[in-house]
């Protein structure tokens, strides 16, 4: 792995929490991810489940964590199931996770090769009542593959059909939407990162230049700085393509006068950042372009001081919805008959501003989070309000991650990089 070590105590922690909302006499499983084929012999590069890198720290394909505190062998009460390295592996692939490597990441003393798995967990499925299934149930999930986790899944429910079954889920939708320090400093180290590619591009982008030259410039520092990679599909979508909220083919030419949008972040340790910047490709905006970058970056400062403890969701976004669309009365965009008879399900800043305010954010770039729960100290949220005018030729959005503490406000993660209209112009513009 490119990242530093993690300090087990994280993991360790993550377990215990975990345990104490399980039922008694009952276990739970988590799998790897599989390594999924492209075509002949290609394969995509490997992602570990977050799951179970949440609960274990392991990062390595064909791993199974099982945790069954009320097991009354002690040692089996948390397991690890890996698969065994040798001389032909260590060759080829590099060397896998030793039991002791196992041990010093995720702080688990009873380490199995995966070759033991069906014996051991006969023994524990004769000792448990319940087991605990891990599915997907995040409110963006849409999976049309069959995972390692379903195989599994399917395979536990055959063989052991008189078992009850409950659900991982609810439980890590509550622990991984609030995080401890260790995991906010990672996702810190991320924006910090992201800070850094943002801060190249500034010295980089000209007339002229291509979007996927802007994507090699940010992947270049971010490789780098020992990230693996784009925590999620970047974004450079320049002039009227801004206007498309997923544009990801980053293949037009930047032009004098145009805005670019660039929604990119660096993924650290497997942590997401998620950082959104407009800038003008001349290195100057425009009079009228100005007036809504600031009228954006104003709703997105306002909207930040919103997420404290115990603000509830929906009636967030009902507070941002009348300071968007405040700003688009001054912009003239909307008028007082537009709002006057606006559709509630469908407000007339919607026009204009079509997307979501905020989303969690931490080992998913769309984390987990329970939406219809009241916002919690240490959860990590984004804020990125946006106008998108394609009548005018571009769209702009701006986005930072914030953490929520106890007092004080909110913590921005991005606090250091660039946002405000005139530095972004004398950066562009620096020598």
């Amino acid at each position: 792995m490119k990242y530093h070590p993690i300090k087990r105590n994280l993991f360790i922690q993550n377990r215990k929490n975990f345990t104490s909302k399980m039922s008694p006499k009952s276990l739970a499983v988590f799998n790897s991810n599989d390594i999924y084929p492209i075509s002949a012999d290609s394969t995509m590069p490997f992602e570990q489940h977050r799951d179970i890198f949440y609960l274990s720290g392991v990062d390595q394909e064909g791993s199974i964590l099982v945790v069954f505190p009320d097991c009354p062998k002690e040692k089996h009460r948390e397991i690890l199931f890996l698969k065994e390295t040798n001389d032909h592996i260590a060759v080829w692939e590099g060397e896998k996770l030793t039991k002791e490597a196992a041990f010093e990441v995720s702080g688990i003393k009873t380490v199995y090769w995966l070759q033991e798995m069906e014996k051991i967990m006969f023994e524990l499925m004769t000792q448990c009542d319940t087991v605990y299934i891990n599915t997907n149930e995040h409110y963006r999930a849409n999976v049309e593959t069959e995972t390692r986790e379903d195989r599994f899944t399917k395979w536990l429910k055959e063989k052991y059909p008189a078992h009850g079954v409950a659900k991982s889920n609810p439980i890590l939708q509550r622990l991984r939407s609030i995080k401890s320090q260790i995991e906010i400093d990672l996702i810190q180290q991320a924006c910090d990162i992201t800070e850094k590619g943002f801060r190249r591009i500034l010295k980089f982008v000209k007339p002229d230049v291509w979007g996927y030259e802007i994507e090699a410039e940010f992947i270049h520092e971010f490789l780098r700085n020992r990230s693996k990679k784009f925590a999620y599909t970047p974004i450079v979508a320049s002039g009227k393509n801004a206007n498309v909220l997923h544009y990801i083919e980053n293949n037009k030419q930047c032009k004098k006068g145009d805005l670019i949008l660039l929604d990119v972040g660096a993924e650290y340790a497997n942590y997401s950042s998620d950082m959104t910047r407009t800038i003008p490709v001349s290195g100057k905006f425009s009079k009228r372009q100005k007036e809504v970058y600031n009228a954006v970056n104003r709703v997105k400062n306002e909207a930040t001081k919103l997420l404290v403890p115990e603000t509830d969701w929906a009636d967030y976004h009902v507070e941002v919805g009348k300071l968007m669309t405040s700003e688009l009365l001054s912009l003239k965009l909307l008028d007082k008959a537009d709002v006057k008879n606006e559709n509630p399900d469908w407000p007339a800043y919607k026009k204009y501003f079509m997307h979501g305010t905020s989303h969690h954010m931490g080992l998913d770039t769309h984390d987990y989070g329970i939406l219809t729960e009241p916002m919690k100290a240490n959860m990590v949220f984004t804020v990125e309000p946006g106008i998108y005018i394609p009548a005018e030729g571009f769209g702009i959005r701006l986005e930072d991650d914030v953490v929520i503490q106890k007092t004080g406000g909110p913590f921005n993660l991005m606090k250091n990089i660039p946002i405000e209209a005139e530095e972004i112009e004398a950066l562009m513009n620096s020598k």
